[in-house]
């Protein structure tokens, strides 16, 4: 199968890209290197990859890539994600998770894909949401630029396919986690506390400590892309995570002294029920889902 993946030299795209090599697919990457990394792609251009340096909201360079590349699926990761940017520049932040993902879309069209798997967020979606976990019925009411740009690219995904009966699939992943994870900039918390602890630094926690996130592992995020590309009935939005809440404790009171700042930076709560994944996905392709966890 040929498959390309945008933001493929990320944190969570690389690792996709390397599994997709693993099974024997022919990959092709597209990454402009904003937020990607060339090292990600190390092993993988050393193992035959295409990778195309190209932005996602040059939509003319994307019918190019598409065309000469002819995917069959396409996995669409290339993102704007800095939360505290989407707030002060929210046009910028339409331009690349809207815009840019209109030009996926289309480019894959024109091109004759066969499904895009769509990433994005159940942290930022949902916002102030009542229910904890959170399942997908719940209607989104995002606070920050990025969970409304990513909800807005969601809708985007069903509107091709009822007006030209593409398949998009989308997966919104909890506080993904794991290896090539960037512990400096828009990290997550596990990897900011992870460089923490190599440079012998203690962590700090903003607010009391009791936030909750669904820390989902790398891998996990991986099966549940090649298992939503495969399944014939897989469609609309599905959440991705363990289904377990855990809070900024948890991850850190066996390893340090806990720190304290009065100010509390991030939402109290968030998790995301994964029982509609589970369910679509059905036995014979929960074997694919590794580490994933259990429904809430």
């Amino acid at each position: 199968m040929r498959a390309l993946v945008t933001g493929g030299a990320g944190f969570i795209g690389s690792n996709l890209v390397d599994a997709l090599l693993d099974r024997g697919d022919e990959v092709s990457v597209v990454d402009d290197l904003t937020t990607g990394r060339e090292r990600n792609l190390a092993g993988a251009l050393e193992r035959g990859i295409t990778w195309h340096r190209a932005d996602i909201r040059d939509g003319g360079r994307l019918k190019e890539v598409f065309a000469a590349d002819r995917p069959d699926i396409v996995f669409h990761l290339a993102a704007q994600i800095d939360v505290r940017r989407s707030i002060e520049d929210p046009a910028f932040d339409a331009a690349v998770n809207i815009g840019g993902t209109i030009n996926v879309l289309e480019a894959a069209r024109l091109a004759g894909v066969r499904r895009v798997v769509n990433t994005s967020t159940g942290g930022a979606i949902y916002g102030e949401a009542d229910v904890i976990p959170t399942p997908e019925t719940v209607e989104p009411r995002p606070m920050a630029a990025y969970g409304q740009s990513k909800f807005c690219a969601e809708r985007y995904c069903g509107w091709v396919g009822r007006l030209y009966g593409m398949e998009a699939v989308t997966l919104r992943y909890g506080n993904v986690y794991g290896p090539r994870q960037d512990p400096h900039g828009e990290a997550g918390v596990i990897a900011i506390f992870a460089g923490r602890l190599l440079d012998g630094r203690r962590p700090t926690i903003y607010g009391d400590g009791r936030q909750t996130r669904d820390y989902t592992f790398v891998g996990d995020i991986v099966a549940a892309n090649l298992a939503v590309a495969a399944h014939p009935e897989a469609h609309g939005e599905y959440n991705v995570g363990t289904g377990v809440e855990s809070t900024v404790i948890d991850l850190v009171e066996t390893n340090w002294p806990r720190d304290r700042d009065s100010r509390i930076v991030e939402r109290e709560e968030f998790g995301a029920t994964t029982s509609r994944l589970w369910k679509t996905l059905r036995e014979e392709s929960m074997k694919t889902m590794g580490r994933m966890g259990t429904a809430a």
